[in-house]
């Protein structure tokens, strides 16, 4: 075989394990952009612990057929650039912050959440989620809310009972 049929095929199997390791996939439509925002962009994504790769388009179908999943045999067309997450949101967030950013030069395409393709408007929708950290924090917020409105019902009772006694203790004095 030649080398360079051997670097693609590690080419593709470094995407398929990319895959396997994401639990979100996202590929946006990009042009235009100069060197320096793709390196900020890079940068966004690496600070947030996702990564914003381009790869050839071929090597990329190429893995995801090998997966068994054909859903994006037609989105990776054109420029694309793929941008993998550990979890659902952050690389959808990124992406759909950037195309705000930058609406000429980003478009969304799609994304593989899951093991499921989603469209453009779900990434959209998937973006405006909030992250897993919010969601905790609203949930402890919201168990937290009954045991404190608990201790301040016991406070005023506790106050009742002892402005009740000071007032029997000034009236025998």
């Amino acid at each position: 075989m030649s080398a360079n049929l051997e670097a693609k095929k590690l080419i593709v199997e470094e995407i398929k394990q990319k895959i396997a390791d994401s639990k979100s996939v996202v590929f946006v439509d990009y042009k235009g952009l100069t060197v320096a925002e793709v390196s900020e962009l890079r940068n966004k994504f690496r600070a947030a612990g996702a990564e914003y790769k381009v790869y050839k388009n071929t090597l990329l179908r190429k893995a995801f057929n090998e997966l068994g999943v054909t859903a994006f045999d037609e989105a990776l067309n054109g420029p694309t650039a793929t941008a993998f997450s550990a979890d659902e949101i952050t690389a959808a967030k990124l992406l759909v912050e950037a195309a705000k950013a930058m609406p000429e030069n980003i478009v969304t395409k799609c994304a593989f959440v899951d093991n499921a393709y989603v469209d453009a408007n779900g990434v959209t929708a998937l973006a405006s989620m909030p992250s897993r950290e919010e969601l905790i924090a609203k949930m402890l917020g919201s168990m937290q809310a009954p045991i404190a409105n608990f201790a301040g019902v016991l406070t005023q009772l506790l106050r009742g009972v002892v402005v009740a006694l000071n007032a029997i203790a000034e009236k025998k004095a």
